[in-house]
């Protein structure tokens, strides 16, 4: 006899994998925070600990690096050391890398602090959207927790700059490093108890020479794009670091399609929905990170309002993206994956472009408050859609692979996405012009929307049999 489970039934999680999610969720909303929590703070920071002002940058720079350029290679370390082990030491080191920010007593010091956490950001962050994805059945659930493991990036993306504002002001930069240490010791204190890692290890060597490539090669082009915002693409420096990553990236290609076992399969990268789905991502969070960095120059320097103002004002976005993340997986269930992905990134192009008719006058801060709300919707359910695109239709012992890919994408995004605008807006005048930021956002925008006809388009054509199920699941209750 046959047991049918209904699909409300199906969708309900057990109290086991509530508690695993809500582990997952609040150390994914502290990676995120990291990555924006100190641009506020950063000129207090420099006058804290004697910092240069050429120096400043290197602040978030050498974390942005370390994050972006080494992800793809640890995730693929938690396919062969196991995924729970991986984030449990990079919890670990997140933590005593946190402790040695906050009482840094030098540049130097600080600096370290900073390099360490990126990298154990880059062992945790893939480590965690494993065991996220293998936790959870294909599905419904699944949807339902990467639906909130995107609410809690792109909140926590967003709500950085806001809370290191308000620590700065009310305490002391340090605790923008500080407030991590005992989140990182209760996760460490939880984890072992709550998560479990049930796929099998890889068996292989580790491919070297490919790991060497794409790490090095992605340095590379971080660096070279963060250099561009800061000194123009005529910079020597910069150029020199781009070709230096397409050189790269082109030799860990061919080397990849050589090797008898990869770090990256060739064969996966040309599957629609994990080439496209990344592609989706990579725009999605690249342009709604400079968005909020073009908004924020905007608040400051056209309509002169102050770091808390300018909070308050964003936070329209933060709400925007509890919806987007609610919205996501029934997005998802009715029309199937290309369409919420391409839709998403639709719904944030068009709300972007809105904000290019933004005037000098503190009047507008409700067109901005409403446009960002809106568009964050739009964004995070084009997030939802691509981390279900980039993980479904793979084995559990796959998934170290593709999250580390789609970390990767993401973080590299949220890397270069505020660089090459603000090169874009200097080279249409300054940081600080109207004019120049207008065009900034319509770039962004125009940027989106090629991206939201590329997902409609290419996502469709590489349907196939095999993939078909992947685009539409079970409504979630």
């Amino acid at each position: 006899m046959t047991t049918h489970v209904s699909p409300e039934a199906s969708a309900s999680m057990t109290r086991r994998q509530l508690l695993v999610l809500g582990l997952l969720l609040a150390s994914q909303f502290m990676l995120a925070v990291d990555f924006s929590i100190l641009n506020v703070a950063l000129p207090t920071v420099g006058a804290g600990l004697g910092f240069a002002e050429a120096d400043l940058q290197w602040i978030a720079t050498s974390f942005a690096l370390c994050a972006a350029g080494f992800t793809l290679l640890f995730g693929r370390f938690g396919d062969y050391l196991g995924r729970r082990r991986m984030f449990l030491i990079g919890m670990a080191a997140l933590g005593v890398a946190s402790l040695v920010g906050g009482l840094a007593t030098s540049p130097s010091m600080l600096l370290a602090a900073r390099v360490a956490q990126g990298l154990a950001t880059a062992a945790v962050t893939p480590a965690g959207l494993s065991l996220l994805t293998t936790s959870f059945p294909e599905g419904p659930l699944r949807s339902r927790a990467l639906g909130l493991n995107s609410v809690m990036m792109s909140a926590g993306f967003t709500s950085g700059a806001i809370l290191g504002g308000v620590l700065t002001d009310l305490l002391s930069w340090r605790w923008a490093f500080l407030v991590n240490v005992p989140v990182a010791a209760l996760v460490l204190v939880l984890a072992p108890m709550l998560l479990t890692d049930t796929a099998d290890r890889e068996r292989s060597r580790l491919d070297v020479p490919g790991s060497v490539l794409v790490t090095t090669g992605l340095l590379a082009l971080v660096y070279g794009v963060t250099r561009a915002g800061e000194e123009g693409f005529s910079d020597p420096w910069a150029g020199s670091a781009l070709l230096a990553a397409v050189v790269l990236l082109v030799a860990f290609w061919r080397a990849e399609g050589r090797h008898s076992h990869p770090l990256v399969p060739t064969a996966i990268l040309r599957r629609r929905t994990i080439g496209w789905g990344n592609l989706g991502g990579f725009i999605t969070f690249a342009m709604e990170s400079s968005q909020v960095f073009l908004l924020t120059l905007y608040l400051q320097h056209v309509v002169s309002l102050d770091a808390l103002q300018t909070g308050l004002t964003l936070g329209a976005m933060g709400l925007g993206a509890i919806i987007g993340g609610a919205c996501g997986p029934r997005v998802i269930a009715a029309v199937g994956v290309r369409r919420a992905l391409a839709g998403g990134l639709l719904v944030q192009g068009v709300f972007t472009a809105v904000l290019v008719v933004l005037g000098a006058a503190t009047g507008w801060i409700w067109l901005v408050a409403g446009a960002t709300f809106v568009g964050a919707i739009g964004h995070v359910c084009a997030i939802v859609g691509f981390m279900v695109a980039a993980t479904s239709g793979l084995p559990d012992h796959e998934q170290g692979l593709a999250t580390g890919l789609a970390t990767m994408t993401q973080q590299v995004g949220v890397a270069m996405g505020v660089p090459v605008m603000s090169a874009v807006a200097t080279m249409a005048g300054s940081l600080e012009s109207l004019t120049s930021l207008r065009v900034a956002l319509g770039v962004d925008a125009a940027v989106v929307l090629v991206a939201a006809l590329l997902v409609a388009t290419q996502l469709r054509a590489g349907r196939t049999a095999a993939a078909e199920p992947q685009e539409r699941v079970p409504a979630s209750a």
